[in-house]
């Protein structure tokens, strides 16, 4: 009993062994695995300076090169109109002509106050050549009768001159009883008819009587964003289109620049004039400008492909020695699949065509062949 129960016991101790010796042998690592991945087959360009020529593309709006609001200047009635909305008239040409009674009375009184003036001023000058005649023999005037003749002629002389700028100013204004085209344009409102009364901007109409544009010039206005301000040249050539003319394309070039950015927008003003003798084109309509932003410098130019972004920077892949080197960049304008770059890097270096932050910094490449 005891020889039996012995033998069983050393078996189990034996199954226990072999199990345990299976178990330490299945845990060693197999040398055949830790063998080093493969460096990473990459397709890399050479970095290199070209003339960057892009194009910017933005809204602009067209104007009347000139535009007025045109006001009466006293107040009166409108008399006659002579223009009406889509009248094209020359510069100088009556618009309207206006009436106010009053003005008359107004300058038959001034007339009547200048000519008592001028008599006044005869009859003391009369008075003081004939004292200064009689002056010239000895003892025959005083001077200070002289002095006090000569003192009331210049008074009736200022009195008179006082009354003729009194005259004036009602005929001048009487001369405002008639609207004129400031310059040669086309009316493009009319808010009175014959009849109504009209003044000074608050006085009698808030509206203006005629609104005038001058058609045959127009400016095109855009404001261009801070970061492109730099490249405009004034006397470029540009061109735009019109959404409502398709197939068309006109021509234009800068002609002025504001020179300063726009506080709120942080842009810059620009102007191009435009021929419009056919009249064509009108005011206020809206142009898809096409502007050339061209450097007279060579830039480093590089596909938009080798350019990678993360959360923290904006980087190409630089591969020197077999690895990888992220190299900081700030980007410039880009066009047609291509971005200019600035950063510390040099003419000849290898960049990597398609960058990604899966090419980690420093890792091992390999260029394609």
């Amino acid at each position: 009993m005891i020889t039996t129960t012995h033998r069983t016991f050393g078996q189990a101790l034996l199954a226990a062994v072999i199990f345990a010796g299976c178990g330490v042998s299945q845990s060693k690592p197999d040398a055949t695995k830790t063998a080093a991945a493969p460096a990473a087959a990459v397709k890399t360009f050479r970095l290199e300076k070209t003339i960057f020529s892009a194009s910017l593309r933005m809204p602009g709006e067209l104007q009347a090169f000139q535009h007025v609001d045109l006001y009466a200047k006293v107040n009166s009635f409108v008399k006659k109109l002579h223009a009406d909305v889509g009248t094209n008239v020359k510069a100088g040409q009556v618009l309207a002509t206006l009436e106010a009674p009053e003005m008359g009375s107004q300058l038959s009184g001034a007339e009547s106050r200048l000519r008592s003036a001028e008599a006044v001023y005869l009859a003391s000058k009369a008075n003081y050549d004939r004292l200064y005649q009689t002056s010239q023999t000895p003892g025959t005037v005083s001077q200070n009768d002289l002095d006090l003749a000569l003192a009331r002629q210049k008074s009736d002389y200022a009195q008179q001159e006082a009354a003729r700028a009194a005259y004036r100013e009602i005929a001048d204004n009487r001369n405002y009883l008639e609207i004129r085209a400031p310059f040669s344009g086309v009316i493009s409102a009319r808010n009175v008819s014959a009849g109504a009364y009209v003044g000074p901007s608050g006085k009698g109409s808030e509206m203006p009587l005629f609104t005038l544009q001058e058609q045959e010039k127009l400016r095109l206005v855009l404001a261009v964003p801070e970061a492109y301000s730099a490249y405009l040249r004034e006397g470029a050539e540009i061109t735009f289109t019109i959404k409502s003319m398709q197939g068309q394309e006109f021509k234009a070039r800068i002609s002025r620049q504001s020179g300063a950015l726009d506080s709120r927008l942080r842009s810059q003003r620009i102007e191009m004039d435009v021929l419009n003798k056919t009249k064509t084109l009108l005011p206020g309509m809206v142009a898809e400008v096409n502007i050339p932003l061209a450097t007279a410098d060579s830039v480093f130019v590089v596909p938009a492909t080798a350019v990678a972004s993360s959360t923290e920077k904006v980087f190409v892949i630089r591969v020197r020695d077999g690895k990888a080197e992220w190299i900081d960049v700030k980007k410039g304008r880009d066009a047609d699949g291509k971005v200019e770059i600035f950063g510390p890097l040099q003419q000849g270096d290898t960049l990597l065509e398609k960058a990604n932050d899966e090419v980690r910094n420093g890792s091992a490449v390999a260029i394609k062949g």
